[in-house]
């Protein structure tokens, strides 16, 4: 294991992904190398967290994702997509300690769930889609953290589908999604030929009781 350290300054240094009716933030060095790894091993590791290769509705048929998924979170933070409703773990230590080391540049948000997403190589993938639940509210703040292989992230405008925009998520590194983003554009993460190794995505968020929305 690497024992790499990045000033704060460095870590904490972003870059605007410039598209239009969005706010989209890329910190590629949000954590260090070395904390990183360690994470990457503790989420590998066999019981800390019960992936699940779900089922989901897809243009009317029942089909298995290309992925492994988990749903951890505070009580009464149920999530629905895809005709799939996950019913919350109670969060990790290490997935606590994600989530306030987010709010800590994030102080409005509460991130009281989040969605973990196993790529176990390049053929497991995820569709076209906006994080525009019901359950997120208006304009959420969608806070995506990566450890293992890079791979490749794609931006689709929803009305003007040709209006692409991709960026490669590192190991260690955040996108943060706010405002209009999930109103006009579309991301996915696309199967690849190329050896690649295990990824995992974290996606933290804020599930609104049902009286708020």
């Amino acid at each position: 294991m690497k024992n790499k350290t990045i000033p704060l300054l460095l870590m904490l240094q972003s870059s605007v992904v410039s598209l239009p009716d969005s706010e989209i933030y890329y910190y590629p060095h949000f954590f260090q190398e070395n904390e990183a790894d360690d994470i990457l091993i503790k989420m590998l590791a066999p019981g800390l967290i019960e992936w699940k290769q779900e089922s989901i509705q897809l243009f009317g048929k029942k089909v298995l994702t290309p992925r492994l998924s988990a749903w951890y979170g505070e009580e009464g933070t149920e999530y629905t997509y895809s005709g799939l409703t996950m019913k919350p773990i109670p969060f990790t230590p290490e997935l606590k300690y994600i989530k306030h080391k987010l709010e800590k540049i994030n102080p409005i948000c509460h991130f009281n769930s989040v969605l973990l997403n196993l790529y176990r190589d390049g053929q497991d993938s995820m569709g076209w889609h906006s994080d525009d639940e019901p359950e997120l509210g208006k304009n959420p703040i969608i806070a995506s953290v990566s450890f293992g292989a890079a791979r490749r992230f794609i931006f689709r405008n929803t009305k003007q589908k040709q209006l692409k925009q991709e960026i490669f998520l590192q190991h260690g590194s955040l996108l943060l999604m706010k405002g209009t983003t999930q109103h006009f554009w579309q991301h996915a993460l696309p199967k690849t030929s190329k050896a690649t190794g295990v990824r995992i995505n974290l996606t933290y968020r804020k599930i609104l009781n049902r009286e708020r929305k």
